[in-house]
């Protein structure tokens, strides 16, 4: 179990990016793409002390395009990107997970669109499939009164609202009453 936290934690800040033609000569070149690609879909710039590893997976094949790992020093960064994934052309991304993992949520997948079908908001998260009710919008509120107009019906409340409000002592000028008072008749000068 703790061996799974370790595994976890370490592939929490990594991202793979799939369909990335491999053209590069170099690490510079393939980070260079990486980050052209972010900045003209996502508006999002990426510098190099952002990168804590990039790579191709894999062995190399002439006909399909290897993954490519991104591995962020902050996970902040990787958020805005995975948030904002859907904006991107031609390439996709998807989180850094185990091969059990990747299992698992395969496994999942039919249940979920099965869920999605039946209008449940159903989505994964890491090895597990989440489920909530039918998909209704809980956002929207019933409109309310205005207070002006619950202060028409309401007018005792109003009124003991004003009252305390007159009641109230400023706090500043009581203190500075205090203060006078004390340093007027000290007797400690004559010690």
């Amino acid at each position: 179990m703790f061996f799974e936290c370790l595994k976890k934690e370490k592939r929490s800040n990594n991202i793979v990016i799939y369909g990335l033609e491999e053209s590069e000569k170099s690490t510079s070149e393939l980070f260079q793409n990486v980050k052209d690609i972010f900045k003209r879909d996502l508006d999002l710039s990426v510098e190099q002390n952002e990168m804590n590893r990039l790579y191709r997976l894999g062995k190399r094949n002439e006909n399909k395009h290897r993954p490519v790992l991104f591995s962020f020093t902050n996970g902040w960064k990787k958020d805005e990107i995975v948030k904002n994934k859907k904006s991107l052309k031609g390439i996709f991304i998807a989180e850094d997970y185990s091969k059990e993992v990747i299992e698992k949520r395969k496994a999942l997948l039919p249940q979920l669109l099965e869920e999605k079908k039946k209008g449940n908001i159903a989505f994964m998260k890491y090895d597990k499939l989440i489920v909530k009710g039918p998909n209704t919008d809980k956002r929207k509120r019933e409109l309310s009164s205005s207070p002006q107009s619950s202060s028409t019906n309401n007018p005792k409340k109003q009124q003991t609202i004003s009252s305390i409000k007159t009641n109230r002592t400023n706090a500043f000028d009581l203190m500075r009453t205090r203060s006078n008072s004390l340093s007027g008749g000290s007797n400690h000068n004559k010690l």
